[in-house]
């Protein structure tokens, strides 16, 4: 009995299904809808209900395929029948073209194409196939499903339904041959079983731990590898799959800083090795890439400080170490800039709310971890609970009460305090050179505002320069 799919078009999809099926018609080119919205839709649950993009395949035989012409041909008639404000952007080599329809909807349109790869290429030559040739060409049979305009569902590789019903992820093809095209595949395989909650069909893990070694440059570009790992990082089920990348050999491939961790017990509240731990405390963040990014490395500097103390594990200065080796694991994939730093910070600073004791600090405490955390307190905060929950602490309410405290006393106030003399001022009036000096001497003043022992105005910023004068020094 035939799949069908009803409607074929979800509410927020009928306008541009409409477009899509009556241009097609009008340039006689055959068009399917095909992968992720077939996938979900048949699914069901959350996944159904924001879909953001669709893939259709166009059905464009020589010898008029020539360069994706029908994709792109069709995508740009969608285009002017939806009134989309940019053409469509095509890519001739591939025969595909991507339209966005607004900032939350997209088309990415393909012309039936057969793939070849070369031995040392990851780039593959490009020729016209059928719709077989197209689906066989694909990651994974779940990704295969193809839907007609009345909503029937077409399963070309006679094992996309079955896999669907299974929760499996399977290639069309043989694995070998699937992950030896494209290795990045075999990380794709570990995303989407996460993603998606499924089970790894076993001939796809065999093949993963025995091509494991292929999945880095120049088989592999590292931004592909880091765009990948970030999807899963995100998944509900990050712990799970970041335990199945560490079981099919590619975990180390992207991260090999963590593998230290393996084995090495902390005591004290800890209730996992090193390796354990991070895992489990990226799972208890929420789910967004720069915290869970510190989750997973925040501990990350522990094996290279460590040492025993009357029987006892130490760490001290881990917060640093760690800081230095995230860094140097994110610029390796490729993050940009901006997430580096932040990451960075939370793990340099990922110890000062655990170290928080409601009876001991003073204001001036408070207001310093404020300051030095700035616009990364509420992820320092949510990784510091998420450290806790990973272990054996009791409970988080100190970390709930600290929270509390910062609200009373004004964070916002808190991390707009800056110097009131600027790095000008001071080589003005002290005739010196620009230096380090000068971050030194506006830290220093920065952190006596927050004290409570001066007032921002320059004049008493000068006044305590004159009273501290080793401040000027060296």
């Amino acid at each position: 009995m035939p799949v069908r799919l009803d409607p074929p078009a979800l509410p927020e999809w009928e306008s541009a299904f409409t477009a899509v099926r009556e241009e097609a018609q009008k340039l006689n080119l055959p068009t399917v809808a095909v992968g992720g919205y077939v996938r979900d839709r048949l699914l069901g649950g959350e996944r159904a209900k924001r879909i953001p993009e669709v893939d259709f395949v166009v059905v464009d035989l020589p010898p008029r395929w020539s360069k994706g012409t029908g994709a792109a041909q069709l995508a740009t008639a969608v285009g002017q029948a939806l009134h989309v404000a940019n053409p469509p952007v095509i890519f001739e080599r591939f025969g595909t073209a991507h339209l966005a329809i607004d900032p939350d909807h997209a088309l990415e349109f393909v012309s039936s194409r057969a793939e070849k790869y070369g031995p040392t290429s990851r780039k593959p030559q490009v020729s016209p196939g059928s719709l077989k040739d197209d689906v066989l060409r694909r990651d994974f049979t779940v990704n295969t499903l193809l839907m007609d305009w009345d909503g029937t569902v077409l399963d070309l590789t006679d094992r996309g339904l079955e896999d669907l019903k299974a929760r499996r992820i399977m290639t069309p093809l043989d694995p070998q041959t699937t992950f030896d095209e494209d290795p990045l595949r075999m990380l794709r395989a570990v995303r989407f079983a996460t993603t998606l909650e499924f089970s790894l069909d076993p001939a796809v893990e065999e093949a993963i731990r025995a091509q494991s070694s292929r999945l880095q440059p120049p088989v592999v570009s590292m931004e592909r590898i880091r765009d990948e790992f970030s999807k899963l990082l995100v998944a509900s089920q990050v712990q799970r799959g970041l335990e199945l990348l560490d079981a099919t050999g590619l975990l180390v491939r992207i991260v090999p800083q963590l593998e230290s961790g393996k084995g090495m017990q902390q005591g004290g509240w800890h209730s996992h090795d090193v390796f354990g731990h991070s895992l489990r405390t990226a799972s208890l963040t929420p789910p967004e890439l720069t915290t869970r990014l510190a989750g997973l490395f925040h501990d990350v500097g522990k094996p290279a400080v460590h040492e025993l103390r009357d029987g006892k594990p130490t760490f001290i200065g881990h917060q640093e170490k760690g800081a230095t080796m995230a860094g140097t694991a994110l610029r390796q994939l490729r993050y940009p800039g901006e997430r580096i730093d932040a990451v960075t910070k939370l793990v340099r600073l990922h110890m000062r709310p655990i170290q928080y004791d409601p009876e001991t600090w003073e204001d001036k405490a408070v207001r310093r971890l404020v300051r030095d955390a700035g616009d990364q307190l509420n992820r320092l905060l949510d990784l510091a609970r998420a450290d806790m929950r990973a272990s054996h602490y009791p409970d988080v309410k100190k970390i709930d009460d600290l929270e509390s405290r910062i609200r009373r006393l004004d964070a916002l106030a808190i991390a707009a305090i800056r110097s009131p003399l600027t790095g000008e001022d001071l080589m003005a009036r002290t005739r010196r050179p620009a230096g380090p000096w000068i971050r030194r001497v506006k830290s220093a003043l920065e952190d006596a505002i927050v004290d409570g022992v001066l007032q921002p105005d320059a004049e008493a910023a000068w006044r305590y320069l004159e009273a501290h004068p080793e401040l000027l020094e060296g």
